[in-house]
């Protein structure tokens, strides 16, 4: 084929990387392409996740048990929120001051206490045939973020319909659905020059290269339908034509450029992973994406910060845990506050909703020895927080028993979550995809949508 082309300027390998964007070896034309065969048409619903890597405990963040015996109750203290009766941490003034536009939801519980298991049985509702203490699994099934992708298609203006930021979480993955159906991951908003690698050019302009690109692509597809008489490369053009105009577009492009936000707006959300991240989320939302799921490790880098799983010594820093929750749960407050308000204040409420959880929560009692003060993993009582998506808000749904340990009222699953949030997107739990063996497998084997939150 080199030979046929003859072309003087451009290689094999400028060839290959005109065409291999992203996806670990798929063509942007190919994600397209498969995104297209499910024939879905688009909604106009979104899913923000701030997925807490880690599992963050309940005690510290939105159920803090402050009667418990010593041992158990919160590190910190309780601070009134704006509903009457609710408390949350004291570290999260912002959140209270617009409790009205959230609800809790503190009896949330599952049975699987490892990292990655516990995130595949959150995310997918599905639990592993077999688990990993390694937490190195990787799902045998698609997230709730793949799912969308594949019944949902492309969104407005060729917008992908799963965004990760800055990473995707590491165990799950597209599976049976195809590599075109995982999330675009785009890297931290908020480094210096900022711009998403999927896409590759910058806001609102056509690189020269990718016009170069665009000609050969051409030339190669002629060539290819001039020797194929069954006509199975008929529809390559029409699909490296989108892939274009995603990368072109100068409306997805503007959905990623947080230049065009006042630094007002941005310094309200914070200046650092978590705060870009949730602009950015915005934003995508409102372009037309789907999900957008954030990656919620740690707001910036250095020895201060560390992830959410607060047992003895997280990340091999000894020390009281508590000393590292001061730190971080600041920036969830800045953040999550400044989105909450964002999509109402824009009349986003109906159309955005957003979920802030993580694996699992964290052990009622604390574990104490010579390196420091934590707690291990708990998946039997764990909270999510969620805000919009034309739901009930200013509730708590459940409680647990009074040190924290398992729920004592409306006990849920993650699935029932996940049917909740399948909803809000239009998408039918009972609807079936189908695995590499051609055996269909429902959306969601089990649970119902939250009655408390409408």
């Amino acid at each position: 084929m080199s030979q046929s082309i003859q072309h003087p300027v451009h290689t094999r390998r400028e060839f290959l990387r005109a065409g291999v964007l992203a996806l670990g070896g798929m063509t942007l034309a190919d994600v397209l392409a498969g995104r297209a065969a499910s024939g879905r048409p688009t909604l106009d619903t979104s899913v923000i996740l701030l997925y807490l890597h880690g599992g963050p405990s309940h005690l510290e963040t939105y159920d803090l048990k402050p009667n418990a015996p010593m041992g158990y109750r919160s590190v910190f203290a309780p601070v009134r929120t704006c509903v009457p009766g609710v408390d949350i941490c004291e570290l999260f003034p912002r959140q209270a001051r617009i409790a009205d536009k959230f609800t809790l939801i503190r009896s949330l519980n599952h049975d699987v206490n490892i990292h990655s298991d516990g995130g595949i049985v959150v995310l997918t509702g599905k639990r592993p045939t077999v688990l990993d203490p390694s937490s190195q699994s990787k799902s045998e099934h698609p997230d709730f973020g793949s799912v969308a992708s594949h019944f949902r298609g492309l969104g407005k203006d060729v917008v992908p319909p799963y965004v990760a930021v800055p990473a995707s979480t590491y165990m799950t993955r597209p599976a049976y659905l195809g590599r075109h159906h995982a999330a675009f991951v785009v890297n931290d908003p908020s480094a210096p020059n900022f711009r998403p690698p999927q896409l590759g050019v910058g806001p609102g302009r056509r690189d020269p290269r990718l016009e170069d690109r665009r000609r050969l692509m051409r030339r190669v597809d002629r060539l290819r339908e001039e020797g194929d008489g069954a006509g199975r490369y008929g529809a390559s053009d029409k699909f490296r034509e989108l892939a274009f105009d995603l990368l072109t577009s100068s409306r997805v492009a503007e959905a990623f450029d947080l230049s065009k936000e006042s630094d007002r707006v941005r310094d309200r959300y914070g200046r650092h992973s978590w705060g870009q991240a949730c602009l950015l989320a915005r934003r995508l939302a409102v372009a037309g994406t789907a999900v957008i799921s954030l990656y919620i490790d740690t707001p910036q880098a250095g020895q201060q910060f560390t992830n959410w799983d607060d047992h003895i010594s997280n990340a091999g820093r000894p020390g009281h845990f508590a000393q590292f929750m001061k730190v971080r749960l600041p920036y969830l407050d800045e953040s999550l506050s400044a989105l909450i308000e964002d999509v109402y204040c824009r009349g986003l409420d109906r159309k955005v909703l957003v979920v802030v959880m993580g694996e699992f929560g964290r052990t009622p009692r604390l574990s104490t020895n010579a390196t420091g003060t934590g707690r291990d993993h708990w998946p039997q009582a764990y909270t999510a927080l969620v805000s919009g998506g034309g739901l009930r808000m200013g509730q708590v749904i459940g409680a647990t028993n009074s040190r924290g340990e398992y729920p004592a009222e409306k006990p849920y699953t993650p699935q029932d979550l996940l049917s909740t949030i399948y909803r809000h997107l239009g998408i039918d739990p009972a609807r079936e995809l189908t695995d590499l063996t051609g055996r269909p497998i429902p959306v969601l084997a089990e649970g119902t949508p939250i009655p408390e939150l409408g």
